[in-house]
This record gives C-alpha cells, structure tokens and sequence, in this order.
C-alpha cells in the first residue's frame, strides 16, 4: 500500500516538473534567451569598456570579479518569474484547483512548482555562464560551494515565487517584486563591488541584504574569496529555505488566495 502511494506521488511530482520544463522549452526566447543577452551586454559595457578603467577589484581582474554575480544574478530573476508566473498561471486558469483536490500532498505540488524554478534557474545560469567564459577565464576553487550556493538560491527564489504568485491577483502584481525588491538588493548585493569599498555604515548595512551573501558564497566558490563569512551565508540560505517551504505549505493548507 504505501509502495503504490509513494509512486503515486512520484508520478505526480515528475508529471508538474515535467509540464514545467516543457513550458520552458517550448518559450525558450523568452525563458532563457533574454537573460543571456543581457549577461552579455553587462559583460561589454561593465566588463571589457569599464572594466578596463577599474583594472583590478580586491586584486582580482574586475571581469573575473563580476562574473559569478552575473550568473547568480540570472539564476536569481530567473527561478523566482518561473514559478511566480507559472503557479500565477495556473490559479487564473483555474486549472491548480484540479491539483488541489487530488490527492497529491501540498508538499508534493510545492516541490513539483519549485522544482520547475530551480531547473529554469540552472538552465539559464549555465547558459550565462557558457557567455561569461566568452569574455573571462573562471577558475574553480571549490566546486561544492558553487553547486551548494547555486542550488540553495535557486531554491529560496522559486519559493519566494511560487509565495508571490498566491497572493497576485493579476499580472501586474507578479512582476512588482522582482521590479522594485529584487532588482534593487540584486545591484547592491555586492555584484559589481566589494562592500570592502563602502563606508562602514554602508557596509553594515549591506549585510542585511541576502543577496549579498549568495552572490559571495557562489563568488567563493570559483575565486576562493568572499567578502562575509561563507560558512553563515549557508547557514542563511538553508534557514531561508525550510521557513519559506514551510511558509508555502501553510499557504496551501489554507488554500490562502489560492481561489481568488
């Protein structure tokens, strides 16, 4: 008996994943091209015309230095519109509560819908990450720390998503967040700086911004140097990613917004 439910939960969760990077692949110019475009005119203008000038970020060439932010930065947008528009999606066409009342778990479908933004999210991170050895030799200090951090993130943002698209009651209001929040703590999560360069009370501040210590501990990993304290940056992103789950499956418990 709970052989025949542990695969009838297995199918369901393939089956949303599934449906999820199908829907990636088949609008791929809008999933995946646009980030990678724009990877690469960030690496033109910030990397080769005024990186130039910089030379060198805490002794590191400035495009190797912007490089794993670029990446995590795409990995960021990415994995949190997937699943914000796609759960969005499927509460404006009513078809989620065809989900709601099968028997699938709500743990289920969270994962199947998160699932679907972490595989968006390393589709195009990679793809960013093809652009960036076009302009920029990256080495590999610690490969556990990138894929740790990669994942982490992209978990955290698909979960933030998959939140922000219970509660939109329109379109609008699923592009809002990324627009004003994450845009704004993306460019001062120490993507094109070091916090180093800041004055202190700048400084202490930027370490309240999450992003900053992603967008470090995913740096650590190819540069080996990190401007926090890499250790409690995935102290942060594994506490933010049991609490945002756990805030996702109190909202489906509820069915919170989920038939507005």
């Amino acid at each position: 008996m709970s052989g025949a439910i542990t695969r009838a939960r297995w199918i369901g969760f393939k089956t949303i994943i599934l449906r999820e990077f199908g829907r990636i692949l088949r609008i791929w110019g809008q999933t995946i091209v646009p980030s990678v475009v724009t990877a690469a005119l960030y690496f033109v203008i910030f990397g080769s015309l005024i990186g130039q000038r910089i030379g060198s970020m805490d002794g590191t060439d400035y495009m190797q230095y912007i490089a794993p932010g670029l990446i995590m930065m795409a990995v960021i947008t990415n994995s949190y519109a997937n699943v914000s528009s796609s759960f969005y999606g499927a509460k404006f066409g009513r078809y989620l509560e065809e989900v709601l009342v099968s028997p699938l778990p709500n743990w289920v479908i969270v994962l199947g819908y998160v699932g679907g933004g972490v595989l968006r999210g390393l589709l195009v991170g990679l793809a960013v990450t093809v652009v960036a050895l076009f302009f920029t030799h990256l080495p590999v200090q610690h490969l556990s720390s990138i894929f740790m951090a990669v994942f982490l993130t992209a978990m955290i943002f698909s979960l933030a998503g998959l939140i922000n698209g219970v509660f939109a009651k329109n379109f609008d209001q699923v592009n809002w967040i990324p627009t004003f929040i994450l845009t704004p703590l993306t460019y001062f999560g120490g993507v094109f700086y070091s916090i180093n360069l800041l004055p202190e009370w700048a400084r202490t501040l930027s370490y309240a911004n999450p992003i900053l210590h992603m967008v470090n501990a995913f740096r650590y990993g190819f540069l080996g140097r990190s401007d926090v304290d890499v250790l409690a940056a995935f102290a942060i992103m594994s506490l933010s990613v049991v609490v945002l789950f756990f805030i996702a499956l109190q909202l489906m418990s509820r069915s919170a917004g989920l038939r507005d």
